[in-house]
């Protein structure tokens, strides 16, 4: 595993979140008030931050003082510039399983990258899942772990 920023957040009980690509406004309205909640209660929280929900929960997570976990399923060649100041403080870590040459995530990594989010993972938290897509598979993986907002 490859990664920029405080390894030492991988020791932390960790809250995957994860949130399908098409979703009903009232399964968003649910993700950013729990965004909002774990934000306040300094919950360490790991993601893709791929889906527009995932991206806007991060919003909503960065601008807190929470640790924070950023699973790509690209190469860490790229990293936005809003992250600098969380790495810097020590609260923030971006890992991926992929080589810097990979440069755009596809189905297949988006999924390997999901199925390493629930190992690190202690609890899955999923605000939607699509039928048939593959949040569903991962659901059925991990049935211990998911809660559905």
């Amino acid at each position: 595993m490859h990664s920029v920023g405080n390894a030492e957040l991988l020791k932390l009980h960790k809250i995957a979140f994860l949130c399908s690509r098409r979703f009903p406004r009232e399964a968003a309205e649910r993700a950013y008030r729990w965004a909002d909640e774990q934000r306040e209660a300094g919950t360490c929280v790991i993601s893709g931050y791929h889906s527009p929900v995932e991206k806007e929960v991060l919003c909503r997570l960065l601008q807190g003082a929470q640790p924070v976990i950023i699973a790509m399923a690209r190469g860490l060649n790229r990293l936005a510039p809003e992250w600098e100041g969380a790495i810097g403080a020590g609260r923030l870590l971006v890992i991926s399983r992929y080589a810097q040459s990979v440069s755009h995530p596809c189905e297949s990594k988006c999924y390997q990258r999901n199925l390493m989010m629930a190992d690190l993972a202690d609890t899955i938290v999923i605000a939607h899942v699509a039928s048939g897509g593959s949040l569903e598979r991962l659901c059925m993986d991990y049935p211990d772990k998911v809660i559905l907002l």
